[in-house]
């Protein structure tokens, strides 16, 4: 995500915030500091009121790192790889590298989340309840009432039936335990969620046009954003169904143009570029080893005044970066490996030796086979055996 940095590893699990999480941090101290406690409490000072805003915002923040980590670990238990979360405008999102190997296991990442948060909520609960039995009052108990509210609407907001949210997850391992397919469970709960985000978009403008209130807006945006993600995971669903059987070594392009490392930019243009037909190389040093991969759009990116003087080293994306695929890996599982900065490509080893490069044309090539290769088929429900307009034809 555009705008993320990395603040640390907490349990293995890299860290990432985005800079809009500074603003939702800002506006939540801010109303909580300059209009709910005061109101609440207006024998606090002001002075307190910012600190118990701030404290609480900071607490909330770290209860959705709370839902996120949990996500993480419960995954990483299932066999899922992570390759970290990060804190967003929206709330979090933990970045699997894998699917869940059984609806299980889907039940059990998509459900730790929420029932953290509805943990936090208690517990919260419970301490305001303990300060307010023993005489305390404003702004401590006020605050912990707060957090336990919030918490435990998050909680219930997140189990709500429609991907992206947990709720579509649970949605979607309930139905592929039902059926016994994951790519139809998954396109059922993505239609869940588009109708999801409408409704929520359509209480937030109503909210807005006959209250005037701030919170209908805010409402509809988080519905916007729901309508969204569901499409992309709809059409992302039915990707991986058409690729299926598929693997990186049918598609690949193999044996992959090389050049060497220790030239200049302008000599890589002049002698490989505009003499070979492909636009990605691998460069590699004196013993033929891997050291990256250099594109047409990288070598573009850097102002043709300093190709001459620029090692093509310098352009070049480094192994780290580069996505890898055995040949008998089903291609839909590198698919959202790609997106980095090598514009969609990824580079085949057999063995630690390359012997291809995907390129976004292969994938699209392949997508296109797939149309004339497999026949329309219908599947038919257990229970009524009539045909299911959810389930795609392949």
């Amino acid at each position: 995500m555009g705008g993320a940095v990395a603040v640390g590893r907490i349990g293995g699990v890299l860290v990432r915030v985005h800079w809009s999480v500074v603003v939702i941090a800002v506006l939540l101290a801010w109303s909580l500091s300059s209009q709910l406690f005061p109101t609440s409490y207006p024998e606090a000072s002001t002075l307190a009121a910012w600190a118990a805003g701030t404290v609480a915002a900071v607490v909330f923040l770290l209860g959705v790192l709370a839902h996120e980590l949990t996500h993480a670990v419960v995954a990483r238990r299932n066999g899922v790889r992570v390759e970290g979360i990060t804190l967003w405008l929206f709330g979090g999102v933990a970045r699997l590298q894998d699917e869940a190997p059984d609806p299980g296991a889907e039940l059990r990442i998509a459900g730790s989340g929420p029932l953290v948060s509805l943990l936090l909520g208690v517990g919260f609960g419970l301490a305001a309840g303990v300060l307010s039995a023993a005489g305390f009052d404003g702004l401590p108990v006020g605050a912990l009432a707060w957090l336990a509210g919030i918490n435990l609407l998050l909680a219930v907001f997140n189990i709500l039936p429609g991907a992206p949210l947990d709720g579509g997850r649970l949605l979607r391992a309930a139905l592929w335990k039902w059926r016994g397919d994951r790519l139809w469970a998954t396109i059922a709960a993505a239609r869940a969620g588009r109708g999801l985000g409408i409704v929520l978009i359509g209480l937030g403008l109503a909210e807005l046009l006959a209250l005037g209130s701030v919170a209908g807006l805010w409402l509809a945006l988080i519905g916007w954003f729901i309508l969204g993600a569901a499409f992309v995971e709809e059409q992302q669903a039915r990707l991986t169904g058409s690729l299926a059987g598929v693997r990186a070594g049918d598609v690949m392009t193999p044996d992959p143009d090389t050049a060497p490392v220790g030239i200049s930019v302008a000599e890589f243009v002049e002698r490989y570029l505009l003499q070979r037909r492909h636009t990605t190389f691998l460069l590699t040093d004196a013993t033929g080893r891997a050291i990256g991969l250099v594109t047409a759009g990288r070598v573009k990116a850097l102002p043709r005044d300093r190709w001459a003087q620029t090692p093509i080293s310098a352009v070049a994306c480094p192994m780290s970066e580069v996505p890898v695929a055995a040949p008998e890996e089903p291609l839909f599982e590198l698919l959202h490996r790609l997106d980095g900065p090598t514009g969609g490509r990824a580079l085949v080893l057999d063995r630690g030796q390359p012997v291809g490069i995907i390129s976004p044309l292969d994938i699209t090539r392949a997508i296109e086979r797939s149309a004339f290769s497999r026949p329309a088929t219908t599947t038919r429900s257990p229970r009524t055996g009539a045909q299911d307009p959810l389930v795609p034809r392949r």
